[in-house]
């Protein structure tokens, strides 16, 4: 790869790969997209949710053709609406909501794995992007259209949050609800938005409320800023809303909206990596992105400088107050190039210039750990053996959000965003040219 720079002709070829791993990951046969790269890996109902708005992109940029796009689309869609939806255990879905991970033939419930609301919703929004994108007259896209909608009216939203103020985070056969609900500012302001805005089965509007009652607001560095602690909750829900200049009530008190946030929430990652209160290896101004991922692996090592540390696998990494075991990951570094380019780009360029192996064919490399001793002297230290595509997705899209805001301008016309934003109490910007 080269010389990364400002330059669109190097976001291209970072958007291209990220998008390559969709196109490599999808059982042609029923549209059902792998979790990872590992072999065998299940399908991961988020990943598809991705990997059907990256079709968009890939049909819009002239990495697909049109037609295959949507044939490609359609078999995802008609997949989900005949699979089985109901309660016995290895159902693919109940009430509109999809298990987790299912099997990539089959596409069956596997790994004894929740009904889950959140990876729903990504898998939702990916068809509704479909839906907008694909507006011709043609059969294949009208019934695109056609099934987008089907998919999300089918959604009994009220249900997931009937034992509680807020939304359940999973179901369990058997079992019922999980324990916890959405709390906290996460990405599960997509959820509340696209669960207001159903014409068929909404959200209470007091839901909204309830969730954002339980928001943390905090100030670091010097930084007032909506907390949360890994990178990629600041990220998700942009990847198809725009938040600038709208406001819902919290942030008409807090004079801000959601994309500056998101942006505040950058340069706090950034400031984080040069204080390195942990001393980890290589972080500084150019490297930095904790978030949610894969890692080295639970155990405690002596590290240089004789300081004993415990490693993670796979957890919920965030700033500032951790866990942090000196994973990176350069894909959520670049997912917040909407918000701040300047120091993303500055970042990629190191990236590439002292860690040359986080980047490849296959696209970002999930993460990396420079301060985990590998006895090979690589000086990227562990690598992830795997892509997922919960981390390509975000670079193929934010990278086009970046570039033409076609997300973005899809999702405006979108009647379930619109309404749900207004249901919210969004209002500004945008929202008040919106006929929908």
């Amino acid at each position: 790869m080269g010389e990364l720079s400002p330059g669109v002709d190097d976001l291209e070829r970072l958007q291209q790969d990220a998008v390559g791993y969709f196109l490599r990951s999808t059982n042609r046969d029923n549209g059902l997209i792998a979790d990872s790269s590992r072999e065998g890996a299940p399908c991961s109902i988020a990943a598809t949710g991705l990997g059907l708005a990256a079709y968009v992109v890939a049909a819009e940029r002239g990495l697909l053709p049109r037609r295959e796009a949507a044939g490609r689309t359609l078999t995802a869609l008609r997949f989900f609406r005949d699979s089985p939806q109901g309660e016995e255990p290895d159902a693919t879905g109940l009430r509109g909501f999809y298990y987790h991970f299912l099997d990539m033939k089959t596409g069956r419930r596997v790994w004894q794995c929740e009904l889950s609301m959140i990876d729903t919703t990504i898998l939702i929004a990916g068809a509704l992007t479909s839906g907008a994108y694909f507006s011709a007259a043609a059969d294949d896209e009208r019934e695109i259209r056609q099934l987008a909608g089907f998919l999300y009216e089918r959604i009994d939203w009220p249900w997931a949050a009937a034992h509680g103020s807020v939304v359940s985070m999973g179901w369990k056969a058997g079992a019922g609800f999980l324990s916890y609900g959405w709390e906290g500012y996460s990405e599960a302001m997509l959820l509340y938005v696209l669960g207001l805005g159903s014409r068929t089965h909404p959200l209470p509007e007091a839901s909204y409320g309830a969730w954002t009652r339980s928001y943390q607001w905090e100030n670091l560095y010097d930084i007032d800023v909506l907390f949360a602690a890994p990178l990629f909750i600041h990220q998700l829900s942009h990847l198809w809303i725009d938040f600038r200049g709208i406001q819902d009530p919290f942030m008409r008190e807090k004079r801000s909206d959601y994309f500056e946030n998101s942006r505040r929430a950058t340069v706090v990652q950034q400031r984080y990596a040069v204080r390195n209160p942990l001393w980890c290896k290589g972080y500084g101004e150019n490297c930095w992105g904790i978030t949610s991922g894969a890692g080295p692996g639970f155990s405690n090592q002596r590290a240089e400088g004789g300081i004993e540390r415990q490693f993670y696998g796979y957890v919920a990494r965030g700033v500032p107050f951790g866990p942090d075991d000196g994973t990176l990951a350069p894909w959520a570094t670049v997912a917040s190039l909407p918000f701040a380019p300047e120091i993303v780009l500055a970042a990629l360029r190191h990236f590439r210039d002292t860690y040359p192996e986080v980047v490849s064919k296959d696209g970002l490399l999930t993460s990396f750990n420079p301060t985990f001793g590998t006895g090979g002297g690589a000086p990227g230290g562990w690598l992830c053996p795997e892509h997922y595509g919960l981390d390509q997705g975000p670079v193929a899209l934010m990278i086009e959000n970046y570039r033409s805001g076609l997300l973005w301008r899809l999702m405006r016309e979108c009647p379930a965003i619109v309404t749900g934003l207004r249901r919210a109490g969004f209002r500004k910007g945008w929202l008040r040219s919106s006929h929908r």
